[in-house]
C-alpha cells in the first residue's frame, strides 16, 4: 500500500500545536534554569542534599523492587490461581491512585496512629517522617511499572526453552538464573529504568507521609517545591536537572525498547 507523499494540512498543523505546547515548558525551564549560575547553584547545600536524599532513598528503592517484586511478576507470569485477576488489579492500583492518596493511605497503615503504629512503635521502629518513610513512599507508588514490565518479560520467555533447560538437569533456580532472567533481562532493564523515574518524581505521597525535612526526607521535588516560596535560583537549578534527567531517562527506555523488538 503506497503512502501519501504529503499529509494533510489539518494534522499536521495540529501536531505543530501540540508539539509548541509541550516543549516551550520544557525550553522556559531550561533557558531559565542553565545559565551562568547554573554550577555553583548544584554546588549549594540545598541543591546538593536534595540530589543525595533522592539519589539514596532512589537507590534503595530500586534495590528493595527487586528483591520483592521479581517474585511476584514471575508467579503472575507463570502460575494461574483463584483470585489472580483481582490481585493483579491490586497490585496496578497505585499507578492510577493519586498520590495524595496513596500518602493518607501509607500514614493511616504505617504511621504512629495508623494500623501498624502500635506495634511497630513497640518495636521501636519509627516510619513516618524519616527516611524509610521516602523509601516506601516511592516504592508504593513506582514498584507497579516494574512489575508489570517484568510480568511481560517472563510471559515472553518461551516455556519451552526452559523446559529444555530442566530436561538437562537444571533446577528450577539454575533455570530461572540461567535461561529465564538473561532473556527476560531487556523487560527488567526497562521496567528499572521507569520506576526509577517514577520514584525519582514522587512528590505527593512523600510530602504526607515523610514530610520534607531538609538533609533527611527532602528529595529534590520536595526541594523544588520549598524553593519556590523562598528562592527561586535552586527551584530553576534543579527543575533544569531534572528535565535533563527525565530526558536522559525515555532516551534510556526508547533504546532498551528497540533493542528488544530488534
Amino acid at each position: 500500500m503506497t503512502r501519501p507523499a504529503r499529509p494533510p494540512a489539518l494534522p499536521v498543523a495540529l501536531s505543530l500545536v501540540l508539539v509548541a505546547f509541550l516543549l516551550l515548558p520544557t525550553l522556559a525551564l531550561l533557558v531559565r534554569g542553565v545559565n551562568a549560575d547554573f554550577l555553583p547553584l548544584l554546588g549549594g547545600a540545598v541543591v546538593q542534599d536534595a540530589l543525595r536524599v533522592s539519589l539514596l532513598t532512589t537507590g534503595c528503592t530500586l534495590l528493595l523492587t527487586v528483591v520483592f517484586v521479581t517474585p511476584v511478576a514471575w508467579l503472575l507470569a507463570r502460575f494461574d490461581f483463584p483470585g489472580k485477576a483481582v490481585l493483579d488489579t491490586l497490585l496496578d492500583l497505585p499507578i492510577v491512585l493519586p498520590p495524595v492518596v496513596a500518602g493518607v493511605g501509607l500514614l493511616f497503615a504505617f504511621g504512629r496512629n495508623g494500623l501498624l503504629g502500635p506495634p511497630l512503635e513497640l518495636a521501636g521502629i519509627t516510619l513516618a517522617f524519616s527516611p524509610a518513610a521516602v523509601v516506601l513512599a516511592q516504592m508504593f507508588t513506582s514498584a507497579p511499572f516494574y512489575l508489570r514490565a517484568a510480568k511481560s518479560g517472563f510471559q515472553a520467555v518461551d516455556p519451552e526453552v526452559e523446559a529444555a533447560a530442566r530436561t538437562d538437569g537444571a533446577g528450577r533456580w539454575a533455570v530461572f538464573r540461567h535461561v529465564t532472567w538473561p532473556l527476560a533481562a531487556t523487560f527488567l532493564l526497562e521496567g528499572l529504568v521507569l520506576t526509577w523515574a517514577r520514584a525519582l518524581g514522587e512528590f505527593g505521597a512523600t510530602i504526607l507521609f515523610a514530610g520534607s525535612l531538609q538533609g533527611t526526607t527532602r528529595t529534590v521535588t520536595l526541594a523544588i517545591y520549598a524553593a519556590m516560596e523562598s528562592d527561586l535560583a535552586p527551584a530553576l537549578a534543579l527543575s533544569a536537572v531534572m528535565v535533563i534527567v527525565a530526558f536522559s531517562l525515555l532516551l534510556v527506555v526508547r533504546v532498551i525498547a528497540a533493542r528488544r523488538l530488534a
